[in-house]
C-alpha cells in the first residue's frame, strides 16, 4: 500500500463516506476533506468534520501506518498542532497532541470498496507492460478520453511555454527572434534540432532584418555560420556565398563559438541541412513580418500559403556543393509544415496569448484536429491498444500522457488511471 493511494482515496472520497468511524468508534461527518497539500507539512489543510456531533476545523495527516507520525517526528513539529483527524492503513500506535489528548484514528481500509482495492493493486502490479493500464485501456470511456487528452494537450503546451519563456528572457522579449530560433530548430529536425538552434543563437536578429532584402546574403549567412563555407571547392555559386559570408562575417563581428556541427548522416537528401538552411533564407526573404504574420492567421490553409516556399535555384539541381542532382523543386511540403505548426506555430501562439491575456483556446485547438496525428513508436502503440489518435491534438496528448504520467506511474493523477480503478 502506498501513501499517494491513500491521498487519493481521501481527496475523491472514495469510501464509505456516510458510514465512516474513528478507531475508537466515534462517528465522522465529513464536511471538507480540505485542501491537498503538495509541500511539507499536514497532508490536507483546513479539513472540517463533526466527530460525534462536535465540528472540527484543522489539518488532516495521512499514513499508510499510524506509527509512521513518530517515525517522521511529527509529534516535535508545530506544524502538526492543528491536526484534528489521523488517517491511516495500519492503525499500530496511538498518537497524541501536546496536551496528551488523543488525535481521533480513521482506519480507512474498513470502508474502502474491495473492488478498488483490487483495480489499484491490478494496475500497480510488477508485471512487465509497456504502461500499467494497458489491459484495461480500451474500456476507459470517450468522454473520459477526450476530456483527458484535450487537458493533457495543454499540459504540453504549458511546457513548451516554459521553453519560450527562456527565450524570451535571452532576447529581451523580442518575440521575432524567439520566433526565428524555434523555426531554426524545428527546420533542423530531430538529427539537427539543437545544431541549428546553436546557429540561430549565434545570429542577432537585427542582422537578419538588415538582410532580409536579399536572399542570397541571407544564405551566406545561415550557411556560414553552419560551418559550411569553409571547404575550397571550386563551384561558382559556392565561391559567391564564401565571399559574401567572409564580408558579413567581418562587417558584423560574428562568432560561432558554441555552434554546434551539423549532421548528413541518416537524413534523405531533402532534409539535408544545405536544402533546409536555403529554405528558411527564403522564408525570411520572403516575409518581413513573419511573427505578425504568424499571430494573425488562423486556419490550416493560411499556414500552408505562408510557409509555401522553396530553395533558391542553385539548389532545385544540387543537395549539396559537391554534386549535382536531377532537377527538382524542393519545396517545403504540407507534412513539413505541419510538424512546424505542431512544435513552433502552436506552442508561440499560445504563449502569446496568455501574455496578451487573450483566450485563443479554440483557435489552437482548431489547427492541432486539422492535422493528422504524428507517427511515432509511441503513437503507435497506443493506437494498437486502441485506435485514440487521429489527430495532431490526440498525438500531442499521447506524448504527453506517456512521458508525464505512464512512464513516471502517476496513474492516481490520470484520468484513465482513475476510472481504472473506481470502475
Amino acid at each position: 500500500m502506498q501513501e499517494d493511494f491513500l491521498h487519493f482515496l481521501w481527496k475523491h472520497k472514495k469510501f464509505d463516506v456516510l458510514n465512516i468511524k474513528t478507531a475508537k468508534a466515534e462517528t465522522i461527518q465529513l464536511v471538507d476533506v480540505g485542501q491537498h497539500n503538495q509541500n511539507s507539512g499536514p497532508d490536507f489543510f483546513n479539513a472540517k468534520l463533526k466527530i460525534e456531533n462536535q465540528l472540527w476545523a484543522g489539518n488532516v495527516e495521512i499514513h499508510v501506518k499510524s506509527s509512521n507520525w513518530y517515525a517522521h517526528q511529527h509529534e516535535t513539529d508545530k506544524a502538526y498542532d492543528n491536526v484534528i483527524l489521523h488517517v491511516v492503513w495500519e492503525h499500530d500506535a496511538e498518537v497524541y497532541r501536546k496536551d496528551n489528548s488523543i488525535i481521533p484514528t480513521l482506519l480507512l481500509q474498513e470502508f474502502v470498496p474491495k473492488n478498488l482495492i483490487e483495480n489499484y493493486r491490478r494496475l500497480f502490479s510488477k508485471q512487465q507492460r509497456w504502461i500499467n493500464c494497458e489491459a484495461n485501456f480500451a474500456e476507459v470511456d470517450n468522454f473520459t478520453l477526450i476530456n483527458w487528452k484535450e487537458r493533457l494537450f495543454i499540459e504540453r503546451l504549458e511546457r513548451k511555454s516554459q521553453q519560450i519563456e527562456r527565450l524570451l528572457n535571452d532576447s529581451n522579449q523580442h518575440w521575432e527572434a524567439v520566433l526565428f530560433t524555434m523555426l531554426f530548430r524545428n527546420f533542423g529536425l530531430k538529427v539537427n534540432a539543437d545544431a541549428f538552434e546553436s546557429i540561430a543563437k549565434s545570429i542577432d536578429f537585427s542582422i537578419v532584418r538588415k538582410l532580409q532584402t536579399q536572399s542570397e546574403q541571407l544564405e551566406a549567412l545561415f550557411c556560414g555560420q553552419a560551418g559550411l563555407l569553409e571547404s575550397n571547392i571550386e563551384e561558382a555559386y559556392y565561391q559567391n556565398l564564401k565571399k559574401a559570408y567572409q564580408y558579413l562575417k567581418q562587417k558584423f563581428q560574428l562568432e560561432t563559438l558554441g555552434v554546434v556541427p551539423i549532421q548528413f548522416f541518416r537524413l534523405r537528401p531533402p532534409n539535408f541541412p544545405t536544402i533546409r538552411l536555403s529554405q528558411l533564407a527564403q522564408l525570411y526573404h520572403k516575409h518581413y513580418n513573419l511573427f505578425s504574420q504568424v499571430i494573425s492567421i488562423s486556419t490550416i490553409e493560411e499556414f500552408y500559403d505562408l510557409f509555401s516556399v522553396e530553395t533558391s535555384e542553385y539548389w532545385q539541381t544540387h543537395y549539396s556543393f559537391t554534386s549535382i542532382s536531377k532537377s527538382s523543386t524542393k519545396k517545403l511540403t504540407k507534412s513539413f509544415i505541419d510538424l512546424l505548426i505542431i512544435n513552433t506555430i502552436i506552442p508561440i501562439k499560445y504563449c502569446f496569448s496568455k501574455y496578451k491575456g487573450n483566450d485563443e483556446n479554440e483557435i489552437i485547438f482548431s489547427l492541432a484536429t486539422a492535422i493528422k496525428s504524428e507517427e511515432n513508436s509511441i503513437i503507435k502503440k497506443f493506437n494498437q491498444l486502441a485506435p485514440i489518435s487521429q489527430s495532431a491534438l490526440d498525438s500531442q496528448a499521447l506524448l504527453q500522457l506517456k512521458s508525464h504520467y505512464c512512464d513516471a506511474n502517476k496513474c492516481l493523477q490520470c484520468a484513465i488511471g482513475n476510472s481504472i480503478i473506481t470502475k
